[in-house]
């Protein structure tokens, strides 16, 4: 094995080359292995082709900005467990939230200090070192783009259960157009999105039932439906029995 196979390897995206300057040397000095792409699109196929060790992420970028890249590269399982840190202008607590919740480990907000980003480049590259990668072998057959947005939706959705979302908000959140995310479900689950939703919903309720002494309205909330007596109709057509006569018998 070479020295430089050995060196930490990072992927820096950010439009602004003009801002990484600093940072570009401040790593360079440490000896990093470095590269480098301006905008989500080719950071995404870069980060692909070339499994970094970490990977620096700006929010704002054309057309695709951060959280979705960090999106679909969480769903693609050869990068879904590079740690990304977020690099943003911004200080406000809501986008700090939507980038953890998109998958970074961390966020470095403008202008940095490059001690700081330093620091946290080596907490989180010692970090990543425990876990146990994941190997080319085991991974699934996920050479198809379209696979990779389905994984990502399926996974906002998921955290998004309890509010209303539209397939604009999905396509938006993830970096993919309504018609291309509507073709793929069709393609990789045979289900249109809001089908697959509506399904996910609903097997969530039951658990709910099952599991927790919430009430009905409160898990029809929790599920997204608007109100319980819609619940209970969705519940019934899909399970063939109500909600409370579930939740009286759940193994029958």
């Amino acid at each position: 094995m070479s020295s430089n196979s050995l060196r930490p390897h990072l992927l820096i995206i950010d439009d602004r080359p003009d801002e990484m300057r600093l940072l570009l040397e401040t790593l360079r000095s440490e000896d990093y292995r470095i590269s480098v792409a301006f905008d989500g699109e080719q950071g995404y196929r870069r980060a692909i082709a070339n499994r970094p060790d970490l990977i620096l992420l700006d929010v704002r970028m054309p057309r695709l900005g951060g959280f979705a890249t960090c999106r679909q590269l969480k769903a693609y399982p050869a990068t879904s467990r590079i740690p990304v840190i977020f690099l943003t202008s911004s200080n406000e607590l809501s986008e700090r939230l939507e980038g953890l919740g998109a998958g970074a480990v961390d966020y470095v907000t403008k202008p940095f200090a490059p001690e700081e980003v330093l620091a946290r480049i080596r907490i989180h590259l010692q970090l990543a070192t425990g876990t146990t990668p994941q190997a080319v072998n085991e991974e699934p057959d996920i050479t198809s783009h379209d696979l990779v947005i389905v994984r990502a939706a399926m996974k906002y959705m998921a955290e998004n259960i309890a509010r209303p979302i539209s397939l604009e908000d999905i396509s938006r959140h993830i970096g993919t157009y309504e018609k291309k995310l509507s073709n793929a479900f069709r393609t990789h689950t045979g289900k249109s999105v809001f089908e697959y939703l509506r399904e996910e919903r609903l097997c969530r309720a039951r658990q709910l039932l099952s599991t927790t002494p919430l009430s009905i309205h409160e898990i029809a909330l929790e599920v997204g439906f608007s109100s319980a007596a819609n619940f209970a109709t969705s519940f019934r057509d899909r399970f063939d029995t109500t909600p409370s006569e579930f939740r009286k018998n759940p193994d029958g």
